[in-house]
């Protein structure tokens, strides 16, 4: 089932961010980020945009987000997406579920255009977004340092 976030969702949510700050390139995130961080920044983001959960068994298996891509005011009608899937749920589709009902949201409230924002390489997000309608606008090389290697990172655009 997908639904909208609760804050008693918050300590599931950080330990599948958490788990990918330790073990993965997904995230520019070198550190653990602790529950009192990790509950501010969930906070921030769900007072202006949707935020989603997929929960089955009343385990937590994924969540989904927009965030602001730009502080500039003319960049208000362009938004960040964001998909966490836990690990150990990957291939089961969730990723699909939450990416289907965060645009659904997203364009609901009018947003013009969505970035996702991928460390590279990622065949398998590249794929869902690309499965979205996607069109990858950008690629930056090397421009993030995580466990000793340089990383690109990609940009991918959908406009509504």
């Amino acid at each position: 089932m997908i639904r909208s976030l609760n804050l008693s969702d918050v300590e599931e949510l950080l330990d599948i961010y958490n788990y990918y700050v330790l073990n993965s390139i997904v995230t520019f995130d070198d550190e653990v980020l602790s529950l009192d961080t990790f509950k501010d920044k969930i906070i921030r983001i769900n007072t202006d945009y949707p935020f989603i959960v997929f929960e089955e068994n009343n385990e937590i298996l994924g969540y989904a987000y927009g965030s602001k891509w730009r502080p500039k005011p003319a960049y208000k009608h362009t938004v960040e997406s964001t998909v966490y899937v836990k690990h150990g749920a990957l291939g089961k589709q969730i990723g699909t579920k939450l990416y289907t009902e965060l645009l659904f949201e997203l364009k609901k409230q009018n947003y013009h255009v969505v970035i996702g924002g991928l460390t590279l390489p990622n065949d398998a997000s590249v794929k869902l977004h690309e499965k979205f309608g996607f069109k990858q606008v950008a690629h930056f090389k090397e421009v993030g340092l995580k466990f000793g290697k340089w990383l690109d990172v990609g940009f991918w655009q959908l406009d509504f």
